[in-house]
């Protein structure tokens, strides 16, 4: 029995530019399923969702930006690329931060994009291989799932806060610079900025205090980085 074609979902109303990115995602072995404008895909996502959805920013009905903040509220470990006319760093900061894992600007090459989708796919499909469920402290991972829980309830994580709140719980104690979780988080993105981290740590933050206000389990060491704490 042959193994069923990964399926990608491809997000963008400019026609030449799908026709060709479908001829290569299709020829590299992937099933694609076009979509012209964003809000049908909303639509789609509650019957069946794909491996990847790639987003144009810049659609006619809704931007790729909100779109990709609905796709993630529905499945926060959807895999999400953005495409874009537009490559300043405000635009890129926004598409990371939101939970994107790829970010690529307008021109570019189909051969680029099926190299960055393929990546992807790689390393989630790797670190499928080593996952079990695991308790540490007050906290529950399952890495299968992609799900955390944090005293007995279950946090609704983005793509980059479940890898950044991961990488913390599997080193309790250590602390980790903003660089190092940057390689370790973001390291398959094609630039990445500092802030980034701030920004993900003060979203955790949030979601654990709305649990438990009382533990304050994130610590921040001045100058040095982010550490977790376990009780």
């Amino acid at each position: 029995m042959s193994t069923p074609q990964p399926l990608i979902w491809l997000v963008e109303d400019e026609t030449s530019i799908a026709e060709t990115l479908i001829y290569m995602l299709q020829q590299d072995g992937f099933a694609v399923t076009a979509f012209e404008r964003g809000l049908p895909v909303l639509d789609a996502a509650q019957q069946r969702l794909p491996e990847l959805a790639i987003l144009d920013v810049g659609l006619p009905d809704i931007s790729g930006f909100e779109l990709c903040r609905r796709l993630l509220a529905r499945a926060p470990a959807l895999p999400v690329l953005f495409l874009t006319a537009r490559s300043d760093e405000v635009d890129k900061l926004l598409g990371l931060e939101m939970g994107a894992d790829d970010y690529i600007a307008k021109p570019f090459s189909p051969r680029e994009v099926c190299a960055r989708v393929r990546t992807v796919l790689r390393r989630l499909q790797k670190a499928s291989l080593h996952n079990e469920m695991r308790r540490i402290g007050q906290f529950e991972l399952d890495e299968d799932a992609a799900i955390i829980r944090w005293c007995g309830e279950t946090l609704l994580l983005t793509r980059y806060e479940f890898l950044l709140l991961k990488t913390l719980l599997l080193a309790p104690g250590r602390v980790f610079s903003r660089q190092q979780l940057m390689d370790q988080v973001w390291s398959d993105a094609q630039e990445s900025f500092d802030r980034t981290v701030d920004t993900h740590i003060k979203t955790l933050r949030a979601k654990l205090r709305a649990i438990n206000a009382e533990l304050t389990p994130i610590n921040t060491h001045r100058g040095m980085g982010y550490s977790l704490g376990i009780r």
